[in-house]
């Protein structure tokens, strides 16, 4: 697992061993089984999770009472719900494992006392940030410019083995569509 976060941190900033050694030892495993989940509504969100294994989803349910999904998380991705974790407020959403997993969590107070310790870390959380910020743009994006059917094509043909890996039902949430809908555009792509 150390490993694992060495190799994930080196990609975007070198650390050194003695660095991963001290922040590693700053982050505690959990395990939570499907469905289980590692944040609730009107929770704060404490802290952060690196996934070692498994997949992670974030949503919210509507007012008409529809799970609205607006994030998968997987491996060797950071989850958490941003705003509740930064601004120390209630959360709107849940964050809940779609299958077993394995994280690295890292508490709100903790990853402040490492930004100090070790201020390549807090560069490290920056350009994940970033990328974050990046990747929902694109997602935004393509949502506005494709229909269901272009949205769900783009989805199968560029995250096919994560496609099989969640519910139909879940997939369909997060493209924005009815399960039905998502079983004919599968029975018609066949």
């Amino acid at each position: 697992m150390k490993a694992q976060i060495k190799s994930y941190f080196n990609r975007y900033v070198d650390f050194n061993d003695e660095e991963i050694d001290a922040i590693y030892s700053k982050l505690e495993e959990k395990t939570f089984q499907k469905k289980e989940f590692l944040l609730k509504e009107n929770m704060i969100c404490r802290h952060n999770y690196f996934i070692l294994k498994g997949i992670v989803r974030l949503f919210y349910i509507d007012s008409k009472g529809h799970e609205k999904i607006t994030l998968f998380a997987i491996d060797n991705w950071w989850v958490t719900n941003m705003e509740s974790f930064i601004k120390e407020t209630p959360s709107t959403q849940y964050l809940q494992a779609v299958e077993d997993i394995t994280v690295l969590s890292l508490s709100k107070t903790t990853l402040e006392t490492l930004y100090i310790e070790h201020p390549k870390l807090e560069r490290l959380f920056r350009i994940i940030a970033e990328n974050m910020l990046i990747a929902n743009l694109r997602k935004s994006d393509l949502f506005l410019q494709m229909k269901s059917k272009e949205r769900y094509t783009f989805f199968v043909e560029h995250l096919s083995a994560f496609a099989q890996r969640v519910p139909q039902y879940m997939i369909a949430s997060y493209l924005e569509i009815t399960p039905e809908y998502l079983s004919e555009l599968r029975r018609n792509r066949h």
